[in-house]
């Protein structure tokens, strides 16, 4: 990906004319293009004597020291990420990359983090966007990028269980191409889908578009395969079972402070023969979630169900290509339906029936709807190089709380960040008892836009925990959630958190600083 943007280099287009001016008119733009990636500040390369360790290990071609290789390994991919390294700060980076290509190679790289006591970092995708990739460097010989683009194989197949080992380097449309070929799907589509990992869905609990359908990532792994520096850790040996606590979870939502994960094992689906968008309209963000919590708790879901609020709708965000054209108002809602045509058709008749029923208005199929989902992104670079601060949060709640904690999130960052502030929501993840919501906001950039933000994600956070939410339905913990993690589960919950990498991990050396309260 582009070292201070999202995606794609060629990607990189300025705002449409229609999209400029609605910015311009609601919030107001100025330039504020990046540095040169060449002067952007790095930290000082590993010693010597280590690095030749390393070769050792891995052999020389797969330790990689130069600028633009541990630049494009430095943070990930959240606003602050950007904003500091568009600045020309990446004292974050890694003092060496390292690409070791077996589990065995992955083991003798923790044994020698330990020995050496340098911070091993763990990289996937580089999609983070929760601080997950910014190690604690304090104490440390030095920070060590541990990237996993060697681990890209298709381990096996069982079409009789429908299960599929992948290695947990693969990028989600090289995990869909292998996967192809045996006519298969993992069915998981995240936001992020073109650039995250394999091992990055599993260990950060993402969240796909196709939720409804397939589900969580964490519920699509069957089994695990990881390198610890207590030794080999194997999980995952039945469907279910009642062997006391099961041990996957510790590992799916780690973001590698225990152990590395070198295989995963998921539960895999036929490729869909016919694939459907429908959209519909809702008078009001109340009356769309209330739709969906009768489709959920009726257990009548379609594969895709996403729900935008009046103000997301009214600039068109569900639909990125989109942005600035004219809208009809109300809340837009996006069903899908995956699966062989007998399927599809009855799914859409019962989801249509409830749809109806229940006062939606039905705007047809619209084929173009997943076309531009993974433009999304590049929206953001867009806004930021005119000025405009946007960035994102989420979090889940029961359907009693859905309301209280939408009005709470929203008031307070409005009040944070002030007259001319955009605060847009959706719902795209839903259960039987409750369901996500996702955040976008945008505003004018302050003379200090980092600070700007942090100041509101706190009082967001706050708000969150206060009014019985989660602080993070998919985007895990990282650095920048765990003051509010160790609210949600306690002071017991800490403990127990700290335990396990007190045992796992003694020296530390696993992604210091994340997810650990």
């Amino acid at each position: 990906m582009h070292w201070s943007r999202w995606g794609d280099p060629a990607q990189e287009s300025p705002l449409s004319e229609s999209a400029f001016g609605l910015v311009d008119a609601f919030i107001g733009t100025s330039e504020t293009p990046a540095v040169d990636p060449a002067s952007v500040r790095l930290s000082p390369v590993l010693g010597g004597a280590l690095l030749e360790e390393l070769a050792g290990i891995v052999g020389a071609e797969h330790v990689l020291t130069d600028h633009d290789t541990r630049l494009h390994r430095t943070r990930g991919k959240s606003t602050p990420d950007l904003l500091t390294l568009r600045a020309g700060d990446g004292s974050d980076s890694p003092d060496a990359v390292v690409r070791p290509g077996s589990h065995e190679e992955v083991a003798a790289l923790i044994a020698w983090a330990v020995e050496r006591y340098v911070a091993l970092v763990p990289f996937g995708g580089g999609t983070s966007v929760v601080g997950g990739l910014v190690a604690r460097r304090e104490g440390y010989a030095g920070v060590v990028s541990l990237d996993l683009i060697r681990f890209d194989r298709l381990l096996a197949v069982d079409l009789d269980s429908m299960t599929a080992t992948l290695e947990p380097g693969l990028r989600g449309p090289q995990a869909e191409a292998l996967l192809a070929e045996h006519g298969l799907t993992l069915g998981h589509f995240p936001q992020s889908f073109e650039y995250a990992s394999i091992g990055g869905f599993a260990v950060t609990r993402s969240s796909g578009q196709s939720s409804a359908g397939y589900g969580r990532f964490d519920a699509l792994v069957v089994g695990l395969r990881v390198a610890t520096p207590q030794g080999e850790l194997v999980l995952g040996n039945s469907p279910a079972n009642a062997a006391g606590p099961d041990l996957r979870e510790v590992v799916m939502g780690s973001e590698g402070v225990f152990g590395v994960v070198t295989a995963v094992t998921v539960r895999v689906r036929r490729v869909p023969v016919v694939t459907v968008y429908e959209t519909w309209r809702w008078e009001t963000f109340a009356d769309g979630a209330a739709a969906m919590r009768t489709l959920a708790q009726s257990g009548v879901l379609p594969t895709v169900l996403r729900l935008s609020d009046e103000a997301e709708t009214s600039i068109n965000l569900a639909k990125p290509a989109e942005v600035g054209g004219e809208s009809s108002g109300g809340c837009l809602m996006v069903t899908g339906y995956e699966g062989t045509q007998a399927a599809v058709d009855a799914r859409r008749a019962a989801c249509t029936a409830l749809l109806a029923g229940l006062g939606g208005t039905a705007l047809g199929e619209d084929a173009g709807w997943s076309s531009g989902r993974f433009r999304g992104p590049y929206l953001r670079d867009s806004l930021l190089d005119v000025g405009v601060l946007v960035e994102t949060l989420e979090t889940v709640t029961f359907w009693s709380r859905l309301h209280q904690v939408y009005d709470a999130v929203r008031a307070v960052l409005t009040e944070s960040l002030g007259e001319g502030t955009l605060v847009l929501c959706h719902i795209s993840h839903v259960y039987e008892t409750g369901a996500s919501l996702y955040f976008t906001v945008a505003t004018r950039q302050a003379a200090d836009p980092v600070a700007q933000w942090l100041a509101a994600k706190a009082v967001a956070s706050d708000a969150l925990i206060g009014n019985g939410a989660s602080i993070t339905h998919h985007h895990a913990v990282g650095q920048d959630h765990k003051p509010w993690l160790a609210r949600e589960i306690g002071p017991v919950g800490v403990r127990m958190l700290r335990a396990l990498k007190a045992e796992l991990d003694p020296t530390g050396v696993l992604n210091p600083g994340v997810l650990i309260p």
